[in-house]
């Protein structure tokens, strides 16, 4: 029998390819998994006695990570049901991004993240209430009069809760902030350095511009909604990166995808890509207006960068590792010995499909990322299998990981 300290394993996951950039692995695999955790990693394992998994022809990486969602569901009326969400998106971790604030933070954490099968985490909104206007043909911001964001509630809030808090989340531009604009940020920051834990800032429609939000960030903070049309996008009206991005890039700033419903443009996108800025995170922004398009989910946005140009290992570290280092997870997001048994298998699935930016512009693809198998801990999780005909609508349930 396969022996770790005198005890078998309790399943290996044989003949994947295993993705995992933290362990700096993009090759044939076998993973064992003992008590939830990562046992051994290697060309060949001998399962003796353990259960087995066929995972030839699959991408075997760590749990998908999307580092923006809004999960707070049914408090906050752009929030979508977060074990949904992972089922069909085969994530492992969800992150809010900002739902709740210092005033409605408590119900998140009870009734939602205890609840929830999956790992829920937050980025605390600087607003007191959170993101309460936001709905179909609604968007009231949060952000807008300083009286709404204390600093100091947004402080002990995080203080209280930093198990599962990784952050301050700032709405920015547009009626978010209206006429306080780069207030708020300045004030979302002040929280964030406080309790020395980085800023997501999300970047709408001018004003203010994205140079200046930028120009503002540190060394690990995020810029949310990276390859937004203009405008206000990343690039200048030659064509050209922002300054600010490239100075931002440089000190560590970190620039994430999140597609929702107006942020992912197929124009600032590819010129972007051939200019070698690529997001250091991709996520879905899924919210209760995107959830039906074009953003949907996950796998969705990581489809859409792959056939953009990115690389399947360079998407799949984009989703899982660099989200894990970017909320200070590092037990998270890669699969070395020892690691919790978070695990997400996929198959790149050659199937036509046109897909939409936010504008409504198309792009033909050929190349999808299909569910094969979650496990959570070692223990496998349901997912909802895609249909190729229509792999982002139409969602079947079926048990983990059947070929």
């Amino acid at each position: 029998m396969s022996q770790i300290q005198g005890r078998k394993y309790d399943l290996v996951l044989k003949g994947g390819h295993l993705l995992d950039a933290r362990n700096g692995i993009d090759d044939k695999r076998d993973i064992a998994i003992l008590n939830g955790k990562i046992a051994a990693v290697a060309e060949s394992l001998d399962p003796a006695g353990a259960r087995v998994r066929d995972m030839a022809g699959c991408y075997v990486m760590p749990g998908l990570i999307d580092i923006h969602t809004h999960v707070y569901h049914k408090a906050t009326s752009l929030s979508v049901d977060p074990d949904m969400i992972s089922r069909r998106s085969a994530t492992t971790t969800l992150v809010d991004a900002g739902s709740a604030g210092a005033g409605n933070y408590d119900g998140f954490r009870d009734f939602v993240m205890k609840q929830s099968d999956y790992r829920i985490l937050a980025f605390l909104n600087i607003s007191f209430p959170g993101i309460f206007g936001f709905d179909h043909n609604l968007f009231i911001g949060e952000a807008t009069l300083a009286e709404m964001l204390p600093v100091d509630r947004c402080i002990a809030k995080i203080e209280a809760n930093r198990d599962k808090i990784v952050g301050v989340k700032v709405r920015i531009g547009g009626p978010a902030t209206g006429r306080l604009g780069l207030g708020a940020l300045e004030l979302a920051l002040e929280a964030a350095e406080a309790v020395g834990l980085p800023l997501m800032t999300h970047i709408g429609g001018p004003p203010p511009s994205y140079a200046e939000v930028v120009a503002m960030l540190r060394p690990g903070d995020i810029l949310t909604h990276c390859y937004r049309p203009d405008p206000n996008s990343a690039l200048g009206a030659d064509g050209q990166l922002l300054p600010e991005v490239q100075a931002a890039r440089e000190r560590g700033v970190l620039f994430d995808i999140a597609h929702g419903m107006g942020a992912f443009g197929f124009e600032v996108a590819e010129k972007s890509l051939a200019l070698g800025f690529k997001p250091d995170l991709i996520s879905s922004d899924v919210h209760v207006v995107s959830l039906g398009g074009p953003g949907y989910d996950l796998l969705h946005t990581m489809s859409k960068l792959l056939n953009c140009g990115m690389s399947v290992a360079e998407v799949v570290a984009a989703s899982a590792n660099a989200p894990a280092l970017a909320v200070r997870r590092p037990e998270l997001g890669h699969l070395g010995v020892g690691a919790i048994a978070d695990i997400t298998a996929l198959q790149v699935v050659d199937a036509g499909f046109t897909f939409t930016d936010v504008r409504g512009q198309t792009r033909k693809g050929d190349r999808l990322f299909h569910p094969m198998a979650v496990y959570q801990a070692g223990r496998e999780a349901e997912i909802a299998r895609r249909t190729f005909e229509e792999p982002f609508f139409h969602l079947q349930p079926c048990a983990c990981g059947g070929h």
